[in-house]
């Protein structure tokens, strides 16, 4: 006869429940790499907030200007797209595409240019 356990009784440990592993994030090197830009950004005087945000079928990285405006450029991460266009994706200000791959470094590629454009200025 099995027995049968209510958890929570004294003297019993309950397992503590796992993380969901479907939530998508960014590994070390991709959150480097834009916190790298976010950095030298904000040096230039462009981002002056950031937020992220993860989801079980994305990870986002938002960039502001000032905190209470929509992110003037949003990095997203949608592993579903791997074997598609790629699983990176660029948006601007007003929620366009402005870059998809399957690089990161390209797909930041505008906003390091932008960059150049704001520390020439």
């Amino acid at each position: 006869m099995a027995a049968t356990h209510t958890p929570g009784l004294p003297g019993q440990v309950v397992p503590f429940p796992a993380r969901g592993a479907d939530q998508v994030g960014f590994e070390r090197a991709e959150l480097m790499r834009i916190l790298d830009l976010y950095g030298r950004m904000v040096a230039a005087g462009e981002w002056r907030d950031y937020a992220m945000d993860f989801t079980r079928q994305a990870a986002t990285f938002a960039a502001f200007r000032r905190t209470a405006e929509r992110p003037q450029a949003r990095v997203e991460k949608r592993p579903a797209l791997r074997g598609k266009q790629g699983m990176w994706t660029l948006f601007g200000e007003h929620g366009q595409v402005l870059k998809r791959g399957h690089d990161l470094a390209n797909v930041l590629a505008p906003m390091e240019r932008r960059l150049l454009k704001a520390v020439e200025e």
